[in-house]
């Protein structure tokens, strides 16, 4: 399972400010606490106006304080190309993203047979994000049969289902996972999965956004997840996913995610799963799950019905 770390993201309002600055220090502190991720993302948005340049300037702190890969994360051709520049010299790279729009596809599947860089394609095009499985899987078809004519390593490419918040539309969740699942079955040579986890609980409380993003994880290891972008600084985050690829259990709580990630690989029933009723925790994971398999009504007191 391959990390990569959310936390330089210039939608945060401190990470927008430091950016104006070139505050050195700040984004060294920020690098330094991804260390338990394998990649950094670095997110800069469309880096227009003040905000030109920019990603250059993090990759080159990066190098300097890092061995970690590094992803770029710019709407901005140019700041992107600006960002490969500075290290030529790093294999480990992934492109954040493209879609299926026809002029950025280009573009950008170039850039990564360029510089031998890995790749996210977003399983959408110009009409939007697809409400079903088979619809983002169709568009995943498309690129794939691209990339492969622009002689891209299929190692190299990372397909998103694209997981949409359960305060938007409940039922997406499952169509994320079947995405996954669905994409890991049908491509030969194979690709690979990535997903943007914290999306799963965009909208919802921030005490209960952990819990959440934790328990989509492992489904979304179980269908066959081969890469999250996610928050460093959540530490049992990073310990389960971990746990996980070891397999590796700790404790009944862990044995419980290993029984839910095999409940998802399987297509078996919730109903299946043993777990310690009277064990809060435990018991918090399965309404979890209910509600990410849309069994029943999400609100943002769920854990608490």
């Amino acid at each position: 399972m391959l990390l990569i770390g959310e936390n330089i993201h210039i939608i945060s309002k401190a990470v927008k400010e430091a950016l104006l600055k070139r505050d050195e220090d700040f984004f060294r502190e920020l690098i330094t606490h991804q260390e338990n991720m394998d990649f950094i993302d670095l997110n800069v948005g469309p880096a227009k106006g003040s905000f030109q340049g920019v990603l250059p300037w993090l990759v080159e702190l990066v190098l300097e304080n890092s061995t970690k890969g590094i992803s770029f994360d710019t709407t901005n051709f140019s700041e992107m190309q600006a960002g490969f520049e500075v290290c030529n010299s790093r294999s480990d790279t992934i492109i954040n993203s493209t879609s299926n729009d026809p002029e950025r596809f280009d573009k950008l599947s170039d850039l990564a047979v360029e510089n031998n860089s890995n790749i996210i394609a977003l399983t959408m095009d110009k009409s939007g994000i697809p409400k079903t499985s088979d619809g983002r899987l169709e568009i995943a078809f498309d690129m794939y049969e691209k990339f492969l004519e622009k002689g891209l390593d299929t190692e190299k490419i990372y397909f998103d289902p694209l997981v949409l918040p359960i305060t938007a539309d409940q039922s997406q969740a499952v169509e994320a996972l079947n995405t996954i699942k669905m994409i890991k079955e049908s491509f030969d040579p194979p690709v690979k999965t990535v997903v943007g986890l914290s999306n799963i609980s965009n909208g919802c409380p921030a005490d209960i956004r952990p819990l959440v993003n934790r328990v989509f994880g492992v489904m979304a290891f179980g269908a066959g997840l081969d890469a999250a972008i996610a928050d460093a600084k959540d530490l049992e985050l990073v310990r389960i996913f971990r746990m996980l690829e070891a397999n590796s259990p700790q404790n009944e709580t862990d044995e419980l995610y290993i029984n839910i990630a095999r409940m998802v690989e399987s297509f078996s029933d919730l109903s299946d799963i043993e777990y310690n009723n009277s064990s809060e925790d435990q018991t918090m994971i399965i309404k979890t799950v209910e509600i990410l398999l849309n069994h029943k009504v999400y609100s943002h007191s769920f854990t608490q019905i």
